[in-house]
C-alpha cells in the first residue's frame, strides 16, 4: 500500500511539473486551432456570435476571390526566388568561414546578425528607406552613371526588394550549413586530392552529397518562413501596393481579418495555407528518398 502512494506521489509530481507546458499546449495551440477551424464555417466580424455557414468560404475562396489567388501566386514567385537565394549565399558564406581559422567566432556572430534583426520593424523601415527614390541604392546608381529605378513604385520592381531583404537574412541558414560542413570527416578530402580531384569536384562529390541532410532541413524551414512572410510586406508597402505586386497571402489573410473583420474567411485561409504548406513538407520528405544521402547508410 505504501509503494502504491509514493508511486501515485511521484505520478502527481511528474504531471505538476508538465501542468506550465500542457496549459500552454493546450490554451494556446490545439484550443485556438481548434477554434479557427469552427470559424472557418462560420460568418464571424467579432461584433457578434459566429453563424454557421458552411463551405461558403471556401467556395468564395476557390471560384469568386480574385485576390485570394493572386496573393498566392505572389507568395509562391516570392518563397520559390527567395528561399534559393538565402540558402546559396548562406551556403557560400558557411564555405567560406569554415576556412577561416583565426576569429571565425567574431565572424560567425557578425554574420548571424541579419536573422536577429532582419524580421523587425526596424530593418523594414531601413529598407524602405535604402530602396527609395532618393536611397542609398539610386545615389549609387547614379554615381556609376545609371538612372534611378521606382524599386518601391514600379510593379516590377517591388517584390524584389522583399526577396532581396529574404535573401540578405541567411545567417541562421549559414550556421547551420558550417555545422554540417564542420561535420564532414577531412579524409574524405585528402583522399580526393591524392587521387587529383579538383576544387569543383570534392564539392559535388563530397561537400554536396554529404551535406544533404542539412539542406533538407534548411529547405523545410524556410519554405514555412517564405509562406508566412508578413512583416517586411506591411512595414514597406502597406496594403501590397503597387497594384498588389507584394500582396503576400498572410498580409491578405490579415486584412480579411484585421481590416475587414472577416475572421470566419480569415480562418478559412489559414487553413488552406496549412494544407499548402503541409503538402509542399511531405512532397520535400517524400522526395528526399531520392537526393538525401546520410553517411552511414550510403548512398542510395
Amino acid at each position: 500500500m505504501a509503494t502504491r502512494k509514493a508511486g501515485g506521489y511521484r505520478n502527481l509530481t511528474g504531471y505538476a511539473f508538465i501542468s506550465p507546458f500542457l496549459i500552454g499546449f493546450f490554451g494556446l495551440t490545439v484550443i485556438p486551432v481548434a477554434m479557427t477551424l469552427y470559424l472557418s464555417f462560420t460568418d464571424y466580424n467579432m461584433l457578434r456570435p459566429p453563424e454557421w455557414i458552411g463551405l461558403e468560404h471556401y467556395e468564395r475562396m476557390f471560384t469568386k476571390d480574385e485576390k485570394f489567388w493572386h496573393s498566392l501566386r505572389v507568395t509562391f514567385f516570392y518563397t520559390f526566388t527567395a528561399v534559393p537565394l538565402r540558402l546559396i549565399v548562406a551556403l557560400a558564406i558557411a564555405m567560406l568561414v569554415a576556412k577561416i581559422v583565426r576569429g571565425a567566432g567574431f565572424y560567425r556572430t557578425v554574420l548571424y546578425l541579419p536573422s536577429i534583426i532582419g524580421g523587425s520593424v526596424a530593418v523594414a523601415v531601413m529598407w524602405r528607406q535604402l530602396f527609395g527614390l532618393e536611397g542609398a541604392i539610386n545615389t549609387i546608381l547614379k554615381w556609376l552613371g545609371l538612372s534611378g529605378v521606382s524599386w518601391l513604385g514600379d510593379p516590377k520592381y517591388a517584390i524584389w526588394t522583399l526577396i532581396l531583404l529574404y535573401g540578405w537574412q541567411f545567417g541562421s541558414s549559414m550556421l547551420i550549413f558550417l555545422a554540417g560542413l564542420k561535420n564532414i570527416p577531412n579524409d574524405y578530402y585528402e583522399a580526393a586530392s591524392v587521387d587529383g580531384a579538383g576544387s569543383v569536384t570534392m564539392f559535388f562529390r563530397i561537400t554536396l552529397p554529404l551535406l544533404t541532410p542539412v539542406i533538407l532541413f534548411n529547405v523545410v524551414i524556410q519554405l514555412i518562413n517564405g509562406f508566412l512572410a508578413f512583416t517586411p510586406a506591411y512595414v514597406i508597402f502597406g496594403d501590397g501596393r503597387p497594384l498588389g505586386a507584394t500582396l503576400m497571402y498572410v498580409l491578405y489573410l490579415f486584412q480579411n481579418a484585421f481590416t475587414f473583420f472577416d475572421m470566419g474567411y480569415a480562418s478559412g485561409m489559414a487553413w488552406v495555407l496549412l494544407v499548402i504548406v503541409g503538402l509542399l513538407t511531405a512532397l520535400i520528405f517524400k522526395s528526399s528518398e531520392y537526393w538525401v544521402h546520410y553517411e552511414s547508410k550510403g548512398d542510395r
